[in-house]
């Protein structure tokens, strides 16, 4: 089969042959039809383990086309699936039953695709970690990525207010017409004075921390009483930031990271299981669909990858495998 290697000294990508993959018993063989970029995976940073070249991807959709035999009942043969599906970049691969998720008649190949990384981690730090109720105030740093964008629309179906960040007027033009309340064109951090006005010097009750150490500080007084504060990448680089201790005791803060990298099959298992539950029947409804920017052709994948380094995207990137 083909498949796209992924370098981890320079985190460059090799199309090569490379042996079909065979499910273990807890596991189904998936003919992957579309999978979804992660900027995590895509660009080097301080978490990148050296080692080979691998094989890439790390969610996708596509057919089952066989499984292990704890898996009996489970999958059917051609069942359309959708999830986390490591080593994606390749016509077929192996995914976890537990990380399992049915497709929903009305999404594409390609929305599937776009859909169980990103809506996962925005489920965790807005439904299971972050406890965001209707009409509460979320801030959403860097509004226009694949993660913001997401937890822009899932926020709307769940009834909250959300104001978001980004540097381009663009971006931000389009994500109005998505329901974005509040929209700070920004890539500094500046942008406490401006919320704490528009939610009444109330502060927000949930933030979405996207771009990292550098607006770390800022996100903290942007937050209100009993508010919470969801870190989930670092686009700037910035690893470490300064905290203010009596702004998280006198507030009563709750702050908590949503990586995976910790994570073992049992714990995720919990999150897709909530996602199936209060997120899966919102998407077969059409209440909540996947913003895609663009799809690539297979051989044009490490074009995919130069335009989410270049930060050209809206939504999710995906390629058509």
């Amino acid at each position: 089969m083909r498949a796209y290697f992924l370098q981890a000294s320079d985190m460059s990508l090799e199309l090569r042959e490379a042996p079909q993959p065979k499910p273990g018993p807890d596991q189904v063989l998936v003919r992957v039809r579309a999978a979804g970029l992660n900027r995590g995976e895509l660009l080097k940073h301080g978490l990148t383990q050296p080692g080979p070249a691998k094989i890439g991807g790390t969610e996708g959709a596509g057919e089952v086309d066989g499984s292990g035999e704890r898996v009996e009942g489970i999958a059917q043969e051609g069942m359309r699936v959708m999830g986390r599906l490591p080593s994606s970049f390749a016509e077929y691969a192996v995914m976890d039953k537990a990380d399992l998720i049915p497709v929903p008649a009305n999404l594409s190949w390609e929305e599937a695709a776009a859909t169980p990384l990103t809506f996962l981690v925005v489920y965790d730090m807005l439904v299971q970690q972050g406890a965001l109720k209707k009409d509460e105030w979320l801030l959403v740093t860097g509004v226009s990525s694949g993660v913001g964008v997401a937890a822009l629309l899932a926020a709307k179906a769940l009834g909250a207010r959300v104001i978001g960040t980004s540097g381009s007027a663009e971006k931000l033009a389009k994500l109005s017409a998505l329901g974005l309340d509040v929209a700070i064109q920004t890539r500094s951090p500046d942008f406490s004075k401006k919320i704490l006005e528009v939610t009444g010097g109330k502060g927000v009750n949930l933030v979405v921390n996207n771009v990292g150490g550098s607006v770390f500080a800022e996100c903290i007084r942007c937050l209100g009483y009993e508010g919470r504060l969801a870190t989930v990448g670092y686009l700037d680089g910035v690893m470490k930031a300064e905290m203010d201790i009596e702004a998280l005791h006198s507030k009563r803060l709750r702050l908590f990271g949503v990586s995976n990298k910790m994570r073992n099959g049992a714990q995720r298992g919990v999150t897709v299981e909530g996602f199936k539950r209060d997120f899966l029947p919102l998407f077969a409804s059409g209440k909540l669909k996947p913003v895609i920017d663009k799809v690539y052709e297979f051989n044009d994948l490490p074009a995919a990858k130069a335009r989410m380094q270049a930060d050209a995207h809206l939504g999710k990137i995906v390629v058509r495998v």
